[in-house]
Parts: structure tokens; sequence; C-alpha cells
């Protein structure tokens, strides 16, 4: 699955993520303010944050494009001179593009959350009754909008269409991998599934998968200093009190208590699932020697292994129905949790109806990136019966030599 697209996985993904950390220590160790030997310093720390087009080309952004750009050209020219691989233009510089264009998208949607304090704040000041805010300015508050998110959109719609080709080129390198050692792997039950329908669903959820992973691990990065930033406006939580940074300590606790409480209600579901895939493989296996032999797929021999497929979905269904009801119980709450949150801050008049927005808005960014598992658990579940189905098959022709 790996070996195929990506160079030597086992050191490949640990440098990668090695490379990435030393990148982004070194960054918030003093480099992002190297820029300025290039005429690319910060801003002051109390410069309030631009709002529009303009958040993309400060000087401290640009300085960042380069940065990330010189990391990026390093570790590629590395792999790529020590361990040369087919596809490792696709498996590099590719999947950094991808998170790189990930990262752009989340930054539109900070930009966002910059702009939804002064446009609320407007409008409450309008509803109250107050002089100075008019309709011409409300209207340019909302062609801002519109310009944040075209650049969003196209950003999005760019990632998904190079996504797709990029996903359709790991299935590829899969399938000449698989084919490469056909003529023993065609001796294994279910070879053709496994190289046409198991890789076609892999590369299918790693493209939804992966893209929302990349994006909850970009968003809890680009989200976490706002959420920080807009802690100052709250001091007190219900129930706990006064208590520093409120508005971290109420994401991280409540995502935390989300991806434990679900892990734990749906910690047999993999299983399961893989259960039922090689109940589905028996009946089938028995269905197609039916086709060619009158003598298999016999009455009885059918029913006794439809019984057990049956048996094997009625326990799948069971696990999954207590699992819904743990699931359904937390997105309900999620839904009005940071509500709660501020009701003593509101009730004491601390905030404007625009700095609630922008509270309500980064700690459900914040929350939803903690809570990846919590909405992915379903497709993770998918994902690992695929890999054991493909890891099994791997290992099964694994030491034979690969057909010329």
């Amino acid at each position: 699955m790996f070996r195929s697209f990506f160079p030597n996985p086992r050191l490949f993904f640990p440098s990668v993520l090695l490379a990435l950390l030393a990148a982004v220590a070194l960054w918030y160790l003093g480099a992002d303010g190297w820029g300025a030997v290039i005429g690319l310093p910060n801003p002051p720390a109390d410069t309030p944050p631009v709002i529009g087009l303009g958040y993309f080309l400060t000087p401290d952004f640009l300085w960042f494009y380069i940065y990330a750009a010189l990391w990026v050209a390093g570790v590629s020219a590395a792999w790529m001179i020590l361990a040369p691989h087919p596809w490792q233009w696709w498996a590099i510089p590719g999947s950094a593009l991808i998170i790189f264009s990930d990262y752009f998208s989340v930054q539109a949607t900070v930009d966002l959350n910059n702009w939804q304090r002064p446009f609320f704040d407007a409008i409450q000041k309008a509803l109250d009754g107050g002089q100075g805010v008019t309709a011409g300015d409300l209207y340019q508050m909302l062609w801002i909008w519109f310009q944040i998110a075209l650049v969003w959109m196209v950003v999005y719609i760019l990632t998904r269409f190079f996504t797709s080709h990029y996903v359709f080129r790991w299935r590829t390198a899969m399938n000449d991998y698989y084919m490469s050692y056909w003529p023993h792997a065609r001796q294994i039950e279910g070879a053709a599934q496994r190289v046409q329908e198991d890789t076609a669903r892999f590369a299918s959820i790693m493209e939804d998968l992966g893209v929302s992973m990349v994006d909850s691990v970009i968003t809890l990065f680009a989200f976490l200093p706002v959420l920080a930033g807009l802690s100052h406006f709250v001091t007190t939580l219900p129930v706990v009190g006064p208590i520093a940074e409120p508005l971290l300590v109420a994401a991280i606790f409540w995502s935390l208590f989300g991806t434990i409480l679900l892990a734990v209600a749906g910690i047999r579901l993999p299983g399961l699932a893989f259960a039922n895939q090689r109940t589905e493989a028996a009946y089938r296996k028995e269905l197609v020697y039916g086709e060619d032999d009158p003598s298999r797929a016999h009455p009885l021999t059918v029913r006794e292994l439809y019984g057990s497929l049956r048996t094997s979905y009625f326990r799948y269904f069971f696990h999954f129905a207590y699992f819904n009801v743990f699931r359904g119980f937390y997105i309900q709450a999620d839904n009005v949790f940071a509500n709660i949150m501020l009701i003593p801050t509101i009730v004491a008049g601390k905030i404007s109806f625009g700095v609630m927005q922008q509270i309500l808005t980064a700690f459900g960014q914040v929350t939803g990136s903690f809570q990846y598992l919590v909405g992915s658990w379903t497709t993770i579940i998918e994902l690992l019966s695929i890999h054991k189905r493909l890891r099994g098959f791997e290992k099964a022709f694994e030491g034979a030599s690969p057909s010329k």
C-alpha cells in the first residue's frame, strides 16, 4: 500500500515528521522574524489583523511562503537523490502541495473569523439605533466577505481536483505493484477483489479521510492562537469558575471527552467489520464455484453460509446501535456546549455580539479539529478493515520475486 508510492516508507514518514517538527520549532524559536532581512518584517504585536485579501499578502505571510518552500525543496531533493522512486514527484512535492493548499484554505477561514467581529458589532450597533452605521457600510463588509469566500472556494476546488489525481496515482502505483507479483498473487483467494475493489476503496477513503485529517491538524494549529487570544474576554466558566485560558481548557476538555467516549464505545467495531468481510468472502466464494460446478453452492451449504453472514451482521448492528447512542448524545450536546460556556460572560455584559460570534466560530473550529475521530469513526473502521485485507494479501506473496 505504501511502498508502492512512497520511497522507503519506514524511513520516509519518520524523517518527514522530524523535518516538519524541526521546521515548526525553528519558526517559533525565531525564524518567523528572519524575513526582516529581506524586507518582510513581522508586524508589531498590538497590530490589529488585516481583514480581506490583504491578509494573505502581509509581509509575515510572504516570508512564511518562502520559508515553507525552502524546507519542502530541501526534503524533496534529499529523498530524490538518496532514494529515487518512480512516483517521487507525486509522493513528496505533491503531498506538500496538498498540505500547503489546505493550510491556505484554513487561513481563509481565519480571515473570515476576523471579519465577523466588525461586521456583527456593526449590526448590533445598528439594531440598537446607533448612529454612524449605514447600509453602505454593511454592503462593503459583505463585499469583503465575498472576496474571502471566493478565494476559499477557488483554492478548495483546485485542492480537491489535485487530490483526486494524487490519490488515483497512488491507486495506480498499488495496482502496478500488485500486478508485478501477479503470477504468485493470483493463487491467493480473492486476489482479483483485493487488486481491483480494495485498492479502489482504499483510494476513495484516503481521498476523503486523508484530506479531512490534514485539514483538522492545520485548523487546530491555526485556530488555537485565535482562541487563546479571545480567552481574555472570558474569565469564568459555569461550575468551574475563574481559571486561566478558560476557552482553551474548555475546548480541549470537551474534545478529549468526546474522543475517548466514542473510542471506547466503538472499540469492537473494526474487528466486527472485518469479520463481516470474511463471511461475505466465504459466501461469495461458494456462489462463484457454484456457477461452474453443480455440486457446489448446495442449498443447505448456502443457507448455512448465509446464516453465518446474518449472525455476523446482526452482531455488528447491535454494537453499532449502542455506539450511535453515545455518538448522538455527544453530537447534540456539542451543538450547545460553547453557548453554555459563555453564559456567565454574556450575562455580565463583557462581550459584544461580534466578539461572541468570533468566539463561537473559533471554539467550533478547535473542537471540530480535536473531534476528528468522532466525525470520522465509521470511515476509519472501514479503512482499517481494508488495510487488514490488503496487508494480509501482501504478506501472502512477500518474499516472492516480482515478474518482469
